[in-house]
């Protein structure tokens, strides 16, 4: 009977501590099931999409391969609309980029290049963006503007193609002490395998050291 008792005793204290407190542990508990659920449908989501927009990647390889610079740019503009989110929006609009900028058309490489920085949220292809898009402003000669794209602090692996592009622009500005300077700093930062190595040493070969006066 004192069994019965105490046990009673301890369902009535259960019983006052979840009136108490059942409602909130219920609730995290349901918010937990969401959030788990929430998180395994945004992943389903996300590799839905990124499989789709690997099928439209694929026909952007095939175009270029085919050199259908329209094609390109099509399929290009349906992945940003689309897939904007994955890798493979980017990827497109670096392709389409230098197809814009080998036919000359620099207003829609700039576009391109622009969009990669801002809305892709990929970092290698954001660097990459910038150093072409720097290029893109020297062709336009919007040398300023270039200087500021380049602008900034990078990570190592990309110090020697920001700096070489850095001595470029210099060097159309008229500033080849600063170009040179710019170019050595790409060769010191740059491994021996680096494949902008030779060119880089060839740029500072061709423009002498500027006479002290």
């Amino acid at each position: 009977m004192a069994y019965d008792l105490q046990e009673q005793e301890q369902l009535a204290t259960f019983k006052a501590w979840w009136d108490k407190y059942g409602n909130f542990i219920l609730a995290v508990v349901t918010l937990a099931l969401l959030a788990v659920a929430a998180w395994n449908g945004w992943r389903w989501y996300e590799r839905r999409e990124a499989a789709a927009a690997s099928v439209v990647y694929e026909q952007v390889m095939k175009a270029l391969a085919e050199n259908n610079g329209a094609r390109v740019k099509e399929l290009t503009g349906t992945l940003i609309q689309n897939h904007g989110r994955t890798v493979f929006a980017a990827m497109a609009a670096l392709h389409a980029a230098k197809v814009n900028h080998e036919a000359n058309d620099l207003p829609a490489a700039r576009s391109q290049l622009q969009w990669v920085i801002d809305k892709s949220g990929h970092e290698e292809f954001t660097l990459l963006a910038r150093v072409r898009l720097a290029g893109v402003l020297l062709d336009e000669k919007n040398h300023d503007e270039a200087l500021k794209v380049l602008a900034g602090e990078v990570p190592p692996a990309h110090q020697t193609a920001f700096a070489d592009r850095r001595g470029d622009v210099l060097l159309a500005q008229g500033k080849p002490a600063e170009a040179r300077s710019a170019w050595q700093q790409a060769l010191d930062k740059a491994d021996p395998q680096h494949p902008l190595r030779q060119l880089i040493q060839l740029k500072l070969d061709s423009v002498p050291v500027p006479a002290v006066s």
